[in-house]
């Protein structure tokens, strides 16, 4: 007798189970985690958009600030900006017009902000930052020859001795992107990409320099 109970049991489970996974969808089940079937790149410093749901956070830190969910250090706690240096923009999205006059302002910019004391410091680190970030596309002496333009999957990436370029326009595009190359904001600190900037600038600017003068002493001779 129990086990016939069990039996029908099971039967009238399985037959629920079936009946209601073949239903209307009118009144879809909840899903348990909808990032992993919504996934969302928002940025930290802009109220996050989803595609699931118009549910505002209620977090008062959060609502502060419109939503934004990266949130400044607490008094006494180490801090992730150790450099002190803010981005003026703050992801904002840039419309031409902005990105084109930024992009000619940062021209102008010919010293990085970062502690000039710790100018070697900042060189040692954006030559490592350079190498694992840029290298594989930009190449290790910035001719624009990284692994991934040799193996023919990706061209057109400038010779850095080329190009006019100042420490601030170097940040601007590791900031911002231009052309093909995207925002490396996501991946580098505001202090990182002033030292790669510095290190692009110290490193393949500076070589590109004798070249060039020795080329004009043999053309005159």
């Amino acid at each position: 007798m129990k086990k016939n109970i069990l039996k029908y049991t099971g039967i009238l489970g399985l037959a629920t189970i079936l009946l209601n996974s073949c239903g209307p969808k009118e009144n879809p089940p909840l899903v348990w985690f909808p990032d992993m079937y919504f996934p969302v790149a928002y940025n930290p410093l802009m109220k996050a958009e989803d595609a699931y749901s118009s549910h505002d956070n209620e977090i008062p830190a959060f609502v502060k600030q419109n939503g934004a969910t990266g949130l400044y250090p607490v008094d006494g706690s180490v801090s992730q900006n150790k450099d002190g240096v803010i981005d003026v923009n703050n992801g904002t999205a840039l419309s031409v017009d902005q990105y084109n006059a930024g992009y000619d302002a940062s021209k102008a910019e010919t010293v990085s902000p970062l502690n000039p004391a710790n100018a070697q410091k900042d060189l040692e680190r954006g030559k490592v930052l350079y190498e694992r970030t840029c290298a594989s596309c930009h190449g290790t002496g910035g001719d624009g020859q990284g692994a991934i333009v040799q193996s023919g999957a990706y061209s057109g990436v400038p010779n850095y001795a080329d190009r006019e370029l100042t420490v601030g326009s170097v940040h601007y595009v590791l900031t911002y992107g231009r052309n093909a190359m995207g925002s490396y904001a996501g991946q580098l600190t505001p202090g990182d990409r002033w030292r790669v900037s510095m290190y692009i600038m110290n490193e393949f600017k500076k070589q590109a320099a004798p070249a060039a003068t020795a080329d004009a002493t043999q053309t005159n001779n």
